[in-house]
């Protein structure tokens, strides 16, 4: 996967997540929480896919400075980088 489908899988992951928070909002104001209880569960998917994604990039880059080939760089599971600690 090249850089620029990364960035633009981070784009609309990003877009599905505006959406839903406004949406959620708006479940709020009228008492639907099955619909907030939903968008939640997505949007906590949507944040470790994000995660997911912004990580490659990294990974990616830092292959390229250090003279290696960027496609060598794999996605990693949520608990590499949800567990992060810096």
């Amino acid at each position: 996967m090249e850089d620029q489908q990364i960035r633009d899988r981070i784009e609309a992951l990003e877009a599905e997540e505006k959406q839903l928070r406004a949406q959620e909002g708006a479940a709020a104001e009228t008492g639907h929480d099955d619909l907030i209880a939903a968008d939640a569960e997505r949007l906590a998917h949507i944040k470790v896919q994000l995660d997911q994604l912004w990580d490659l990039l990294r990974q990616r880059q830092a292959k390229r400075n250090a003279g290696e080939d960027p496609e060598s760089a794999q996605l990693r599971d949520q608990g590499t980088v949800e567990d992060y600690l810096g």
